[in-house]
């Protein structure tokens, strides 16, 4: 996340409206000097879920519910840290300013720009005449004008009539520049799209980031689909089209449908399948696989082309998520054909038909490399269970692996000793970090992220955990500098009765270093419900990890050879008065009105 400034960050905190945030997805009534409603976190008949006037937190007394803006955004609307204060920047006006990082345009500048521009198109799709050639295709393709108007396609035309358009609404050339709609041609700055239908692509709030465009046409240069450069706003390989549909049901029932193309994933999505995302016109990748995890899914459908090509990419598609303990079933797509010629041709109906006969992963991949190695001698069926097995235990999960091996050995008739289930233990290796700190995972920085997310998602409406980590936790318990540090401004602030919200404590944290982190830290989701026991083992580990780290410092002084006899036997003391010390958590009473 970017590190923005304190002043521009308290200028947010004093201008959000919390009641204003949540109302259109919560129905308040005014009760005096409160506003009440029915909790949007769990089920109910009387409303408890309550915001006091001028206040900047909501609390259910139902469910525990507790939390600023931002809260609700990351738990409700399922918005990362960064995203839920840019979303909020840009609705109530306010510039962030960003220390020490991009100069350029500011994304709300961006955005305004690339909403101007999808009007334009829009516009020449329906009211010029190079549009309606465009138009008629569309119409051949079975797509009608309220399916247009609903994901606002439009034309890119080949007249220079597009940058005259967009002076006209006082956006400069730099700033198409930076949106990557114009691009420079010996001089010339040309239009980055011509000849094209525009398909817009939406951040998860609805903004244009930039687009897809797909020729109608052979005559028009380059392949069938180009999609905006990488600018500020768009990055291809991390960006799902569709997201912005589907996110709120992904993950309120945990389910996935990946498809190749933009007008598949708009058709279904259309059609109600409203839990579809297509990649970039790139491979999908790691990242896009995070996109959907973070938004905690369980299963994913992968429907691509039964072409060559389109096996290879769902098995490598599948692969990204069995790899975290997800499973994937693969949809078979009738030959020369795509989700959207099915839907257009045999409809909705059709289309859960083959949801429901899809394949789960380890079928698939019996059955793919079934045709490339023929099982039929020893030899030959030794190669395809040691190649799908040695695919099985490239998996994180250890369990995942295990299972998956029973049942290989199950549907290829091999004895499970054979394929070395009952002498190999599959072991989760720690692997290095996406995130931009680039760090290695390490043991000591999950334990005690794991500490603070509880603290900072949990603590306000389960005053009993942070009593709990009062009364057993210090800041010599910390080994990780960041967590230390937010570990102690925390209780700080408590102390202090000073503001705990997201926004209000990310403004005090003056290190970028742990900006970040905190935004990174939250991104990750809890369960409320299990807060106590989870945030007790959490507090046990640590403080067991340190008495055991404790013990083996000891037992290496005494080891090293460097210390007189006196100075042995004082830590041989030290070692087992420890040993006899093994840590006992000081357990509180959970508080009966907010539990």
């Amino acid at each position: 996340m970017p590190s923005f400034s304190k002043n521009s960050l308290e200028e947010l905190r004093q201008r959000i409206d919390l009641v204003e945030i949540l109302s259109p997805h919560v129905r308040f009534q005014n009760a005096g000097a409160s506003f009440k409603a029915l909790c949007p976190f769990h089920d109910e008949k009387t409303p408890s879920f309550v915001i006091q006037k001028g206040d900047k937190h909501y609390h259910c007394f139902g469910c525990g519910a507790h939390g600023d803006a931002i809260q609700f955004m990351m738990s409700y609307l399922k918005l990362s840290f960064q995203e839920s204060v840019e979303t909020l920047a840009e609705k109530f006006g306010v510039p962030l300013e960003v220390k020490n990082e991009y100069e350029g345009p500011s994304k709300a500048l961006l955005k305004d720009a690339l909403e101007k521009s999808a009007r334009f198109y829009h516009f020449c799709l329906l009211h010029t005449d190079e549009g309606r050639e465009a138009l008629g295709y569309l119409y051949n393709r079975g797509i009608d004008l309220d399916f247009i108007k609903t994901y606002r396609l439009g034309f890119a035309p080949r007249s220079q009539l597009f940058q005259d358009y967009m002076r006209t609404k006082e956006v400069n050339d730099f700033l198409l520049d930076q949106t990557g709609l114009i691009k420079t041609v010996q001089g010339r700055k040309r239009d980055f799209f011509h000849s094209r239908i525009m398909i817009p692509i939406l951040d998860v709030m609805g903004s244009v980031i930039g687009f897809s465009a797909r020729k109608t046409s052979e005559e028009t240069y380059g392949p069938k689909y180009i999609n905006t450069p990488e600018t500020q706003l768009f990055k291809k390989s991390k960006v799902l089209f569709g997201l912005n549909y589907s996110r709120k049901k992904i993950a309120k029932e945990g389910k996935a449908l990946i498809v190749e193309g933009q007008f598949d994933a708009l058709r279904l999505i259309y059609s109600g399948f409203s839990m579809t995302v297509a990649s970039q016109g790139t491979a999908f990748s790691e990242d896009h696989a995070q996109a959907l995890i973070s938004l905690g899914v369980k299963f994913v459908y992968v429907a691509f082309d039964s072409d060559a090509a389109g096996v290879t990419a769902a098995e490598k598609v599948g692969h990204l998520f069995q790899k975290h303990g997800i499973d994937v079933n693969i949809i078979s797509i009738p030959d020369k054909s795509d989700p959207d010629q099915i839907l257009m041709q045999k409809g909705p109906e059709y289309w859960i038909k083959l949801m429901e006969e899809s394949t789960d992963y380890l079928n698939f991949l019996i059955d793919k490399y079934t045709k490339e190695i023929n099982p039929k001698t020893p030899a030959q069926k030794t190669e395809l269970v040691t190649t799908i097995a040695k695919r099985i235990r490239e998996w994180d999960h250890p369990l995942m692996v295990h299972e998956s091996l029973r049942k290989l050995a199950r549907l290829t008739n091999t004895p499970e000793q054979m394929i070395g289930i009952d002498v190999e233990v599959p072991a989760v290796s720690y692997k290095r970090s996406a995130s931009v700190t680039h760090q290695s995972i390490d043991p000591d920085r999950v334990l005690e992220a794991d500490l603070l997310r509880w603290i900072f998602l949990a603590g306000e409406s389960k005053p009993e955990l942070l009593e709990l980590a009062r009364k057993n936790l210090k800041p010599e318990h910390f080994k990780i500098s960041c967590c230390k540090r937010i570990f102690v401004k925390y209780f700080e602030a408590l102390d202090l009765d000073k503001p705990r919200d997201l926004l209000a404590f990310t403004m005090d944290l003056e290190k970028a270093e742990d900006q970040l982190f905190l935004s990174e830290m939250l991104q990750k989701r809890i369960n409320l419900e299990r807060a106590k026991d989870c945030f007790f083992e959490t507090v046990k580990q640590i403080l067991e990890k340190r008495w055991m780290e404790r013990r083996e410092e000891i037992k290496d002084k005494i080891l090293n050879g460097k210390l007189s006899e006196a100075e042995v036997m004082e830590l041989a003391k030290e070692f087992d008065q420890l040993k006899k010390q093994k840590p006992k958590i000081v357990e509180v009473e959970s508080s009966n009105s907010l539990s």
